[in-house]
């Protein structure tokens, strides 16, 4: 399965679309996180499209690539990458956290077709995708595995039991990706639990570390690359974000953290970003086919 591997223009524009997108059902369900879903919408825009292998509509597919968001919260930026990467039609988006709907707040994978793991819990995913790393090599296949974290969740013990668990079985197809936008849900990461230095604590677990600013596409296209080119060791890329990225009036500011906007607020951001809340309410109403075909290759 090819990789769609979107130009850098594609990508920012897809990146402004996801963003779109991640404000417009947090107003319409008038609950959930902000902050964490703008600060990871580039990587997570170079992961979807570009990056990795993926088969939406077929999870069965020996071949694709694995992913996992281990900070399941950001579920806005999740489910709108899957919506416009063509796993369930855009309309859906509008049933984030509602009885209705399929999108729960943390990924189900008993609700939300292409989830693989449930989640919920900070500081299980990097076991979690350990264990599709290990899993993938046992069956001879190349496929790598994808684990995005947060930076308040490298607090959590369970991470480091799992750092030493990649490095010791030299699980060099998985990828780690942390948003580093120094922000958790209490205030900065560093006042309330401090995690630096971050990056010499992983080289010191034996791990390939790369370092990107995590808005800059280029910069994660070459990082992403990097991580590939690695061997006999997982990797681990510190995306520097900021929280809130794209909406000014939530950008570095840790109270967006689990706080969605009101419906003038998310009128006010998307008025930002170039258009209106009703009017992207419309495109994801009535946007009900597939928004980028699986198989082809460059599409935008």
């Amino acid at each position: 399965m090819p990789r769609l591997q979107l130009t850098v223009d594609q990508l920012r524009e897809r990146a402004l679309i996801v963003r779109r997108d991640i404000i417009t059902l947090l107003a319409h369900a008038k609950s959930g996180h902000s902050g964490g879903p703008l600060s990871s919408a580039d990587f997570g825009t170079v992961l979807f499209f570009h990056e990795m292998n993926l088969t939406p509509g077929d999870q069965k597919d020996a071949g694709r690539d694995l992913w996992h968001f281990s900070i399941g919260h950001v579920t806005p930026a999740i489910y709108a990458l899957m919506g416009e990467r063509g796993y369930y039609p855009l309309i859906d988006l509008l049933g984030f956290r509602s009885l209705e709907g399929h999108l729960q707040g943390h990924p189900s994978k008993h609700d939300t077709p292409g989830i693989d793991v449930s989640a919920g819990s900070l500081g299980q995913g990097l076991s979690v995708c350990c264990g599709m790393a290990l899993g993938a090599r046992m069956d001879g296949s190349s496929r790598r595995v994808y684990c995005v974290m947060g930076d308040g969740e490298q607090q959590e013990g369970q991470i480091w039991e799992a750092a030493m668990f990649a490095a010791h079985y030299k699980l060099d197809s998985l990828c780690a990706v942390i948003d580093y936008n120094r922000k958790q849900i209490d205030g900065d990461v560093q006042d309330i639990m401090g995690i630096a230095p971050l990056a010499d604590k992983w080289r010191a677990f034996g791990w390939n570390v790369l370092e990107a600013d995590g808005h800059d596409i280029p910069a994660l296209l070459g990082a992403f690359a990097q991580a590939r080119e690695a061997k006999g060791r997982p990797t681990v890329i510190l995306a520097h974000t900021v929280m809130g990225k794209g909406v000014s009036f939530m950008e570095d500011d840790y109270r967006w953290h689990g706080v969605p906007p009101s419906k003038e607020q998310a009128d006010k951001a998307l008025r930002e970003m170039g258009t209106t809340l009703d009017a992207w309410t419309e495109r994801l109403r009535h946007h009900k086919e597939v928004a980028v075909a699986p198989s082809v290759n460059g599409a935008s």
